[in-house]
C-alpha cells in the first residue's frame, strides 16, 4: 500500500469510527501531509518499505532546517505518524510497528503562569455592572476559579449539575469522564445572582435549554466567547501582565493557591480531573519561595 493510502485511510478510521474532533483531524492530517513529504524526499513509495530509521529522520527534519518546529510540535507529528503505523499494523497492512520505538524530542517543562490572590480577586473584580452579560460573567470567572474547570468544562454546566445544598457541581472533563468538585460560597452567590436577576431574561431569547451559562441569544455559552470574558475581565482590571492571562489562568490559580495553603498533590489531581499525579506536580514550583522562607526561619543550619 502506498503512504499516501494508508494515511487516507487512517484519517477515514478516525472520522467514522473514533469520532475524533475536527480540530484533531485537522492537526492530524497536516502533520501526517509532512510526514509523506518527508517519504517522498527520501525515496519511500510503499508504506512496508517504511524503517525506523526514516521515522527518526522525520523526527530530527522537523526540529532543523530553515524553520524549525517546537519541540512539543514534532512530539505532536510524531504522535500523528505512530498513530498511524499502529492503525495499519492492527488493520493486517504492516506487520511491524517501525514507529514505535522512536523517541520524541525532550519538551521543556513550562511553568503555568499564577496569579497571587490578590491579583485574583482584582482579575474577579473586573467584571463590573448590573446587567445580564455582567452577572453572568462573575459567575463564570467565580466558578472556574471555585472549582479549577477548564473553560471547556465550565461551559458544559448544565443547571442540574450544581448542587447549592451541598456546594458541588458535576464537571464532564476529557475523554467523557465525569467528577464532582466541591463549590465555594463566593462563587455560589455570584451563581445565585446570575441565576435570580440574568438568565430568565437570556433564557427567554432561546429555547430555554439546561446549560446554565447562557449567550446573548439565549443558547449555551461558546468556550470562545468564555476566553473572550477572562480576556476582557483581565484588561478591565488592570491586573499586571493581562495580555498574559489565558483561558487555563484560573486552573493554574485554584491548583497553586490549594497547594500553597496546605492541600496535598493527591487531592489536587482529583479536584483537576488530572489522569497522572506527574502532570499536577507541574504546579508545586510556586510554592517553593514559599517552602524557601519557613525553611529559613526553622532549620538551624539553614543560613549557616
Amino acid at each position: 500500500m502506498t503512504p499516501e493510502a494508508a494515511v487516507e485511510a487512517f484519517l477515514h478510521h478516525l472520522t467514522v469510527e473514533r469520532g475524533s474532533a475536527t480540530n484533531t483531524l485537522r492537526s492530524y492530517a497536516a502533520d501526517l501531509r509532512r510526514y509523506l513529504e518527508h517519504l517522498r524526499a527520501r525515496g519511500v513509495d510503499r508504506l512496508e518499505a517504511v524503517a525506523e530509521g526514516d521515522v527518526a529522520a522525520f523526527v530530527t527534519a522537523l526540529r532543523s532546517g530553515p524553520t524549525p518546529l517546537a519541540a512539543s510540535s514534532a512530539a505532536r507529528a510524531l504522535a500523528a505518524v505512530r498513530g498511524l503505523h499502529r492503525f495499519a499494523v492492527r488493520d493486517g497492512l504492516l506487520a511491524e510497528d517501525v514507529a514505535r520505538e522512536v523517541a520524541p524530542p525532550a519538551v521543556p517543562l513550562r511553568l503555568p503562569r499564577a496569579l497571587s490572590i490578590d491579583e485574583v480577586e482584582q482579575l474577579l473584580a473586573g467584571c463590573i455592572g448590573d446587567g445580564p452579560a455582567p452577572l453572568r460573567d462573575r459567575a463564570l470567572l467565580e466558578l472556574l476559579y471555585s472549582t479549577g474547570a477548564r473553560i471547556s468544562e465550565a461551559v458544559g454546566i448544565d443547571l442540574d449539575d450544581l448542587d447549592a445544598e451541598h456546594r458541588t457541581v458535576l464537571l464532564r472533563g476529557k475523554g467523557g469522564k465525569q467528577r464532582i468538585v466541591p463549590v465555594g460560597r463566593p462563587a455560589l452567590r455570584a451563581v445565585d445572582e446570575y441565576l435570580v436577576r440574568a438568565r430568565p431574561g437570556l433564557a427567554a431569547r432561546g429555547r430555554g435549554g439546561p446549560a446554565l451559562l447562557l449567550n446573548a441569544r439565549g443558547g449555551r455559552l461558546s468556550r470562545q466567547s468564555a476566553w473572550h470574558v477572562l480576556r476582557s475581565a483581565a484588561e478591565a482590571s488592570g491586573v499586571a501582565g493581562s495580555h498574559a492571562v489565558s483561558p487555563h489562568t484560573l486552573r493554574h490559580c485554584f491548583a497553586t493557591h490549594l497547594l500553597a495553603g496546605g492541600a496535598d498533590v493527591r487531592t489536587v489531581q482529583e479536584l483537576l480531573g488530572h489522569a497522572s499525579v506527574s502532570t499536577t506536580q507541574l504546579y508545586t514550583h510556586v510554592t517553593v519561595d514559599t517552602l524557601r522562607e519557613v525553611y529559613a526561619a526553622s532549620h538551624p543550619r539553614a543560613l549557616g
